[in-house]
């Protein structure tokens, strides 16, 4: 039974993608608009990555690791990290200004964003590099970034708005975003092998800022977040080489 526990929080995981999508297109209660229903969609992919990071770490303190765990998280992930963010996008697009002709076709761009999820995913598991660190911007990472949008958008004093909500913005969005899953970048991985502060100073300092902005900016500090953590990555990797 023991080796289980990770696996039923990885279903867990996929479960909560699977309501994140059904919130997303949720158009039946008068009460909620559809930015209302992407925030949502958006606490489900938060409550997936908490999820996706004790199923990990229990697999690891349990000594419960599996090929079943594995492959099943990956397929978790796609859902929760791939579709849905994919799916949160899309309806951005939706929310922002049509352009006649062109966003028939143009809004389909969101779902790069999942094609290259698969990719990303597929290439980890036999990417024998990627035991410690990463090689492309993680699936959750990627994720919460997106989820962070429509919170973003929501508040009613956001600057941001305008700029987020810009159909040529969100395609060059879905691209670049895409495309970094898939870049051959070297990324700091946040599994800590033990406590030891020289060996784990630069994921030390990523945890420590990122609950600093997110006190000063919420989640308009997750973007921000995302830029610290590629830049301390190739900073750790230059001084390494």
């Amino acid at each position: 039974m023991k080796k289980h526990i990770p696996n039923a929080i990885t279903c867990l995981n996929l479960l909560s993608g699977c309501i994140g999508i059904v919130l997303a297109f949720n158009t039946s209660l008068a009460t909620t608009t559809r930015m209302d229903n992407l925030v949502y969609a958006g606490y489900a992919i938060i409550i997936a990555a908490v999820l996706d990071f004790f199923d990990g770490l229990l697999a690891r303190l349990l000594h419960a690791y599996s090929e079943i765990g594995k492959e099943l998280d990956s397929l978790a992930d796609m859902v929760s990290f791939g579709v849905l963010p994919a799916v949160i996008v899309y309806h951005l697009f939706l929310e922002a200004d049509q352009i006649a002709g062109l966003s028939t076709y143009l809004n389909y761009a969101a779902f790069l964003i999942a094609i290259f999820s698969a990719l990303r995913l597929a290439k980890f598991n036999i990417d024998t590099r990627q035991s410690d660190n990463f090689i492309g911007l993680p699936t959750p990472a990627n994720a919460m970034l997106i989820a962070s949008l429509p919170l973003i958008i929501s508040d009613a004093s956001s600057f941001w708005r305008a700029y987020l909500l810009n159909p040529f913005f969100l395609f060059i969005f879905s691209l670049g975003m895409s495309l970094l899953l898939v870049m051959e970048v070297p990324l700091i991985s946040l599994k800590f092998r033990n406590l030891d502060i020289k060996e784990n100073l630069l994921r030390y300092i990523l945890l420590l800022s990122s609950a600093v902005l997110i006190l000063i900016f919420k989640f308009a500090a997750v973007p921000i977040i995302i830029f610290i953590y590629i830049v301390l990555s190739i900073a750790q990797f230059r001084l390494i080489r």
